[in-house]
């Protein structure tokens, strides 16, 4: 099977069984957005405890990318510290090339390779009008997480 095939498959795995869908009673952090272009639609709720999130949940629809690329991150950040999610979040948006500069740990031929299942969406770069759809979880996710800074 070709690279492209399986990051392919991975996509559409995580678009027909999104992980950690659904909504959290009392999150401590939550966001919704949108992509006024297309109307891809994702809602974000955390917990933490302290300053690692324990639970998170995602919720919304649109097309396959916007709602694969919330589950793969919504599987990532689980558990993590905010400043690791801060460094998965600028990982991603250097892989999808929304950030010029290379960070340290990305491997030059495959600079998502440090990002797990999150690499299957660096095919989407070939095709300008979807890293927004690509994106709109993780700006929800780092919206979500400016509220918690006072």
């Amino acid at each position: 099977m070709a690279l492209e095939d399986l990051y392919r498959e991975v996509i559409l795995d995580h678009y027909r069984n999104p992980r950690n869908k659904g909504r959290l009673d009392d999150p401590e952090a939550s966001a919704d957005g949108v992509n006024p272009l297309c109307g891809d639609e994702i809602s974000i709720d955390l917990k933490l405890e302290g300053d690692r999130v324990s639970a998170v949940a995602i919720d919304g629809q649109g097309c396959s990318i916007s709602q694969a690329s919330a589950s793969m991150m919504s599987e990532a950040v689980k558990g993590k510290t905010l400043d690791e999610i801060a460094d998965l979040a600028a990982g991603f948006r250097r892989m999808m090339s929304l950030d010029e500069a290379d960070g340290p740990g990305l491997d030059p031929d495959r600079p998502g390779a440090v990002l797990g299942d999150i690499e299957a969406l660096q095919g989407v770069r070939r095709y300008p009008v979807r890293i927004k759809c690509a994106g709109l979880g993780w700006n929800t996710l780092l919206e979500a997480l400016s509220s918690l800074k006072p």
